[in-house]
């Protein structure tokens, strides 16, 4: 038996009736398509898609930029790391469509709890999973992927993670075709691209690039430092005019750097990224507070405390004030241009004086998401003011 799952040993019968409920289905299908997928697999699927599983949870706002009347109704299955990770904004969600509580959870919050066998039991017309790595199944999962293909089940990759600013235009383009909503896709695209084009069209070909730390998941762990690396979330550094200081050395999404090479290696600007909000204060403290419904004097109160701990407080990026927190889920969300010019202002103040990312943010919610804006999403170190 594989690394996945199965709750219990299926019986022959039921494999069959299961494939055989799977194909049956399938049969009644409309169109066929073939598309390209992020890992660059040719996928055929019949659309428009009825019923889907989510191999990450936080796939789920960027359904409601092409569902908007509500995302949550081809979704007869989901990983659970949304609920886990992101409680204040899968709360906005759950109080918007109650019926997210009840969608069958077809595993936790990483790849191995995956269930093959609930999975099936819901009968999807498609799966999306991601690329590379994250908290569910992944195109490296060779062996689930061709289970699931051989039931009948086609697999597509997305990807907003590993390459966010490439990739998610086209996840969402993709997402568009096979939900029959191209439309609902371009408009947001064109939107997208506007607001990117903002930042890198005013940054010049030659320029100094000032030197960052990100800091992933402020608190999570104990010791000094987790930094992100050049994928993920330090795609939204280089995009914003700036060069992140360990990148060059984690080969992966992120990795830990000690407070003796922090010290030696000195940013000239410091950015938390904060995995907390105001659902989360009691139990851990510890945390920066952004995102949903989370007020502005939590945010910078938890942002404070952060830039207290002694392997932070000795950066003269802290000492300046020039030190900052970003909502962590940035990184796996479709908004993430709105962090790119959030930080094109942190790092280049003067030629980004004309952004308003607070209007960019506020412009998402209203016309591309089924839930209202209610918080804050970055932070400044109350010295810089």
């Amino acid at each position: 038996m594989s690394m996945y799952r199965f709750g219990y040993v299926f019986g022959k019968f039921s494999i069959a009736l299961l494939l055989g409920c799977l194909f049956l289905g399938q049969a009644n299908a409309g169109q066929t398509v073939t598309i390209t997928d992020l890992a660059g697999r040719s996928v055929e699927i019949n659309v428009p898609v009825e019923k889907l599983i989510l191999g990450e949870g936080r796939y789920l706002p960027s359904l409601a930029i092409l569902d908007r009347k509500d995302p949550t109704q081809r979704v007869v299955g989901m990983m659970g790391e949304f609920e886990k990770y992101d409680p204040a904004s899968y709360g906005q969600y759950s109080r918007r469509y109650p019926r997210l509580d009840n969608i069958p959870r077809i595993g936790g919050s990483n790849s191995s709890s995956f269930s093959l066998e609930q999975a099936l039991s819901v009968a999807p017309d498609v799966a999306f999973f991601g690329l590379s790595s994250g908290h569910g199944p992944n195109d490296k999962d060779k062996q689930l992927l061709a289970t699931l293909e051989a039931a009948g089940v086609p697999v597509v990759i997305l990807d907003f993670r590993i390459d966010p600013l490439v990739n998610t235009p086209k996840s969402i383009e993709i997402l568009g075709k096979l939900l029959g909503r191209e439309n609902e896709a371009e408009e947001f695209l064109a939107f997208y691209r506007e607001q990117l084009d903002l930042v890198t069209d005013a940054l010049p070909n030659e320029f100094t690039r000032p030197t960052v730390f990100m800091e992933s998941r402020v608190g999570l762990g104990t010791e000094c430092c987790e930094a992100i690396g050049e994928r993920m979330m330090g795609r939204f550094i280089d995009a914003a005019g700036g060069r992140n200081v360990f990148g060059k050395m984690i080969p992966g999404t992120h990795g830990s750097v000690s407070r003796e090479y922090l010290l030696l290696n000195e940013p000239e600007v410091y950015i938390g990224t904060a995995i907390g909000s105001a659902l989360t204060e009691e139990r851990f403290p510890q945390f920066i507070q952004l995102g949903a419904n989370t007020d502005k004097d939590r945010a910078e109160k938890s942002l404070t405390s952060a830039l207290s701990r002694p392997e932070l407080r000795e950066l003269e990026a802290v000492k300046q004030g020039k030190a900052y927190a970003i909502w962590h889920h940035f990184y796996n969300s479709p908004m993430n241009v709105v962090a790119v010019q959030v930080m094109a202002k942190w790092l280049h103040s003067d030629r980004f004086k004309f952004l308003e990312p607070e209007e960019t943010l506020g412009t998402y919610f209203d016309r591309f998401q089924p839930v209202p804006l209610d918080g804050v999403y970055w932070a400044a170190s109350v010295q810089g003011k």
